[in-house]
C-alpha cells in the first residue's frame, strides 16, 4: 500500500515538473557598444548562452569600445561565431575601453 502512494506522489510530481513551462533564460539590461564607424549601439536583453554575432561588424572592421551592463557575464570574442583565442570577459557592470575590439558575444 505504502509502495503505491509513493509510487503515484513520483508520478505526480514528474508530471508537475515536466508540464511547467521553463522561461527562456535572458541577460537583464544593455550591452553598449561602437560600431566600426563609431555609431552607439546596443542589445537589449540579450539570450544567455546564445552565440551573437554583431550586426555591424565586418571582416575588416570589428566593434569596439563594449559597456556590460546586464546582469549577466558577456565574454567577447574577435571571431565571429564566438570563436577564436582572442576574447575578453566583461562582468557586470564592466566596460571595455576603445582599444578592444570583437566581431560576436556570449552572455552566461
Amino acid at each position: 500500500m505504502r509502495l503505491r502512494h509513493s509510487l503515484a506522489a513520483a508520478v505526480g510530481a514528474l508530471l508537475i515538473t515536466v508540464s511547467v513551462p521553463n522561461s527562456a533564460s535572458a541577460a537583464t539590461g544593455e550591452f553598449l557598444y561602437r560600431g566600426p564607424l563609431l555609431g552607439s549601439h546596443s542589445l537589449d536583453d540579450p539570450n544567455s548562452g546564445e552565440c551573437i554575432n554583431i550586426p555591424e561588424a565586418t571582416n575588416l572592421l570589428p566593434a569596439q569600445s563594449p559597456r556590460n551592463f546586464t546582469t549577466s557575464t558577456a565574454t567577447i570574442f574577435l571571431d565571429f561565431d564566438c570563436d577564436g583565442d582572442t576574447f575578453t570577459v566583461l562582468s557586470p557592470g564592466q566596460t571595455g575601453g576603445l582599444l578592444v575590439k570583437f566581431r560576436s558575444v556570449v552572455f552566461s
